[in-house]
């Protein structure tokens, strides 16, 4: 019977259809039939680790709001696959054109009112928001003349508490250079190390979930967004929604950045298509409102 699913057995037809709308509803992300094993094994994980012994109870419980419960299920059905300088072009075209767009336009180095503002999200266990901090301390002319506000935001609580924590083995730090790990980073034991306090500390966290209006009219006059390799798990709508939030959050002239293998093009016609040498990045039009 549809509802009956034991921890420890596959859910029905029926349980996963019903789970995989509500889990749309809540976050925006869509989960296909293909994904059912990966959706099947999380949730048995979060059934095994309550006090429910049924995906019944279990799903009642979270459909009442349970917000730990949610967080929870949350952090089981991400994805959180990252490193170091992870599609450096990227951070190239910041350094090389976008900033130098973004000084131009908020009156030159002597003149600019307030500081440039970053996003990444989500940014995961840190390793972007990290990426473009010590880009900017080492190579960006500019660093101790103007204000730099980094922030990086998650929908996904436990990798925030890595990010803010800031320790890293090998395998993240493989592309960064063994000077700045030397200069920025301090040993902690078992192969892994810790970003220094200065740099942490110049990094906000926030949970947010780029689908929820709601929250994201928290962010606002942000000059550049790193948005990777997110839109492509969710569905048209979802995309849409999330395109529309990121509009809102950049100020008008800002810039986004997706990854390799997204185009807001197939999205969002609202925003400008802007090709530099390194790539294509997107740009919230100058007096748009």
């Amino acid at each position: 019977m549809a509802g009956a699913t034991t921890s420890g057995s596959a859910l029905s037809d029926a349980d996963f259809a019903r789970f995989t709308e509500y889990f749309y509803k809540r976050t925006g992300i869509h989960f296909s039939p293909g994904k059912r094993y990966f959706v099947d094994k999380r949730i048995d994980n979060c059934i095994r680790g309550s006090r429910y012994d049924t995906f019944a109870s279990w799903f009642a419980a979270l459909r009442m709001n349970d917000q730990a419960m949610l967080q929870e299920l949350i952090n089981q059905l991400t994805v959180n696959e990252t490193y170091f300088l992870r599609e450096d072009y990227q951070f190239d075209a910041m350094l090389g054109t976008v900033l130098p767009n973004v000084l131009a336009a908020r009156g030159g180095v002597n003149r600019i009112v307030g500081p440039i503002k970053i996003l990444s999200l989500p940014c995961s266990t840190g390793e972007e928001p990290y990426s473009i901090a010590l880009r900017l301390l080492e190579e960006w002319e500019h660093i101790d003349h103007v204000d730099v506000e980094i922030h990086g935001a998650d929908i996904d609580s436990d990798v925030l508490d890595k990010a803010a924590h800031a320790s890293y083995g090998e395998r993240s730090l493989q592309r960064v250079p063994k000077a700045w790990v030397n200069k920025y980073f301090t040993p902690v034991g078992a192969g892994r190390y810790q970003v220094d306090e200065g740099i942490r500390s110049a990094v906000t966290l926030h949970r947010m979930n780029v689908c929820d209006t709601a929250e994201m009219r928290r962010f606002r006059e942000f000059d550049v967004i790193f948005c990777r390799n997110v839109l492509i798990y969710f569905d048209e709508l979802s995309s849409r929604r999330a395109a529309e939030n990121l509009y809102g959050a950049l100020r008008p002239g800002g810039y986004l950045f997706l990854g390799h293998s997204e185009s807001m093009s197939r999205i969002s016609p609202i925003f400008t298509p802007a090709r530099l040498p390194e790539g294509i990045v997107y740009q919230r039009p100058t007096g748009a409102k």
